[in-house]
């Protein structure tokens, strides 16, 4: 039986710089609500008076919510001036923490846009960890992993690439080294292993493996492999997979139910507990 309609709301979004933060924000906020579908106008790089006027006053009064991330107090009253006039309901989203930073420094602000986007050694810093992740994606050699500042291990579609490229975004050089069936455990992950470099095992179910290996053949159109998706095979590596991590005494995650972003921060964690 079919569930019920899920309610459908209009956002806008207004930003001084790209948007991405309110949109992610206002994303989390509404997936608290289990019937509710959020459709957004976003408006980024506003910092003029006159880059209002890509949003018409029909886009205002049809909108349920107008939320903003604006430092410039002129263009923070237009806003909330013609959102009073279309009777839209306005919030400053940054506003509560901006506030609550400034009364624990007992600082201003600074009222600049966009400054979470500085070009700074650690924009350097993402952009090399972004290339090490790309160019060491499964790979086996030990020059590599050991300059890595984590290596995430295990068997195929446990989302070990996504995850590496996400914590390169983050600054971390994260490399993969995957397990292959009925293959010898890799000899540059056994040195990286005992050179001390963190080493993280991923580990899913046998069913969400099974599903999201037959949905990439059927992607790529291609021929049934064996054991590649089959479930006694699949149990096969699973099991060889947790030896392997219980061998070498390594951290696991199970990223069975587990976003990349979710499987990123507890690696994160593992490598905050690892340092202290």
């Amino acid at each position: 039986m079919p569930g019920p309609t899920p309610r459908e709301i209009s956002i806008i979004l207004i930003s001084d710089s790209t948007g991405e933060t309110a949109r992610t924000a206002l994303n989390a906020a509404v997936s608290q609500y289990p019937n509710v579908q959020a459709t957004y106008i976003q408006i980024p790089f506003v910092r003029q008076l006159q880059d209002l006027d890509e949003l018409s006053d029909t886009d205002i009064a049809s909108a349920q919510l107008c939320a903003y991330t604006v430092v410039d107090p002129a263009l923070r009253s237009r806003i909330v001036a013609r959102c009073i006039a279309a009777n839209t309901p306005s919030i400053a989203l940054l506003d509560p923490l901006i506030n609550g930073l400034g009364a624990l420094l007992g600082v201003a602000p600074s009222g600049r846009p966009g400054r979470q986007y500085n070009v700074d050694a650690g924009y350097f810093d993402r952009i090399s960890a972004l290339d090490f992740a790309i160019a060491n994606d499964d790979g086996n050699t030990s020059d590599h992993l050991l300059s890595a500042d984590v290596i995430l291990t295990g068997v195929s579609r446990t989302s070990k690439t996504p995850t590496c490229i996400y914590l390169a975004y983050q600054g971390i050089k994260a490399a993969n080294a995957p397990l292959i069936p009925n293959a010898p455990e890799p000899l540059a992950l056994l040195e990286a292993i005992s050179a001390g470099v963190p080493v993280i095992g991923l580990i899913a179910s046998a069913s969400r493996l099974i599903h999201i290996r037959q949905t990439r053949l059927n992607a790529l159109d291609a021929h049934p492999i064996p054991d590649y998706s089959s479930r006694e095979g699949v149990e096969d590596e699973l099991v060889r997979a947790r030896l392997f991590f219980e061998r070498h005494t390594l951290p696991v995650i199970d990223v069975t139910r587990r976003s990349i972003e979710e499987t990123a921060a507890s690696v994160r964690h593992h490598l905050a507990k690892g340092a202290k």
